[in-house]
């Protein structure tokens, strides 16, 4: 009987230690997307590169690398879109992440993927439509994966079509289905990948960190300038 009663104290004591011990941290791979910031038409732009970002579009990035830096991820890879307002975008995130490179990605440029939109449609060749499904598709399968060991958190300096699209596919849902949705300028979406590959859209288009005089880039803002307006004076 004293041997019983040992053996089932040694028992609770063991699963009293094994409740004690937290569960080690599910292995996931998060992948954070942020739209550059507002810009401007220039006709005098590189026709490869595009314009760079606009005053009010710098004023918003600072913003976004200032919510980046304070918040609780840490990077292991910093990516960019070869055109100019992502990479004047990344470079003032970059003041947040010192000695951090960003590495230029041409897929994730900027192009319009086939959409149930017939006015966007006709805008478009089906042949770059299809180029810009077969690019998009790219850096899905290559960097939409999960995470092999330790955890892994990746951030994506890009556009709003790119990353449209690249939330339907996170979701499984039909990927023509991207324009039914709007992200701003210098806006952060956050996808997390599980172990088992699934995916989970944690925050689309978030902008909680700019101020309401300060969001463009979706159907419902108006756009905004930096500039100092006319000051009215009394006669």
């Amino acid at each position: 009987m004293k041997k019983l009663i040992g053996v089932l104290l040694l028992l609770s004591a063991g699963l009293a230690q094994a409740a004690d011990k937290p569960a080690p941290a599910p292995v996931v791979h998060t992948i954070v997307l942020v739209r550059h910031g507002h810009y401007v038409a220039d006709p005098a732009a590189d026709p490869a590169r595009g314009p760079g970002l606009s005053p009010l579009g710098v004023a918003q990035v600072h913003l976004t690398g200032a919510r980046l830096a304070r918040g609780p991820l840490a990077f292991d890879a910093l990516y960019v879109s070869p055109m100019q307002r992502a990479r004047d975008t990344a470079a003032v995130i970059g003041e947040d992440f010192p000695g951090r490179p960003f590495t230029v990605v041409d897929d994730l440029e900027e192009c319009t993927p086939p959409t149930r939109r017939a006015d966007i449609m006709a805008k478009e060749t089906p042949e770059d439509l299809a180029a810009c499904q077969a690019q998009l598709d790219r850096i899905f399968a290559t960097y939409f994966r999960a995470a092999q060991g330790k955890s892994q958190t990746d951030l994506f300096v890009c556009h709003g079509n790119v990353i449209r699209y690249l939330i339907t596919r996170a979701l499984g849902v039909d990927s023509q289905a991207w324009l039914e949705m709007s992200v701003g300028h210098a806006s952060i979406t956050t996808i997390r990948i599980k172990a088992d590959g699934s995916m989970q859209v944690i925050a689309a288009g978030d902008v909680g960190h700019l101020p309401p005089n300060m969001l463009t880039g979706t159907s419902a803002d108006m756009d905004r300038s930096l500039a100092v307006p006319p000051l009215t004076l009394s006669q």
